[in-house]
């Protein structure tokens, strides 16, 4: 018996490619005062929810949000939604050398985000969320 391939069901299976990220991209995205203070603060505490960075960065919800939204954009963050507030984490899938930038970044920049950080503590304790 002769099989043609249109006479056999089939699976057409395409992978599922995860572009690198482009270093080029990766800086671009962490150009901007509220990015990147925004993108250090999460490295440092791990997960941080909008009204977290909101009093911290001492910006309005929509002005964060946007950036946010663009770090999103870049891959650089994930968000998940708890009630009326979103929470932002650094990405799982990025590479290792981008998560080594920003940890290097946060460690040895401490005074650029020192002001920031302490009116995050502050927050902290008080739960805005």
């Amino acid at each position: 018996m002769e099989y043609h391939i249109y006479d056999i069901p089939y699976i057409l299976i395409t992978p599922v490619v995860i572009p690198m990220l482009d270093p080029l991209a990766f800086y671009k995205c962490l150009s901007d005062d509220t990015r990147l203070k925004s993108l250090l603060l999460i490295t440092l505490k791990g997960e941080l929810c909008v009204c977290d960075l909101t009093q911290a960065l001492e910006l309005s919800q929509p002005k964060v949000s946007r950036h946010l939204s663009e770090l999103r954009r870049c891959e650089l963050l994930t968000d998940e939604r708890r009630g009326k507030w979103v929470y932002y984490k650094l990405n799982n899938s990025l590479p290792p050398w981008a998560v080594t930038v920003l940890q290097q970044t946060t460690q040895d920049n401490h005074e650029y985000i020192a002001k920031n950080l302490k009116r995050l503590e502050t927050t902290l304790t008080t739960t805005c969320c």
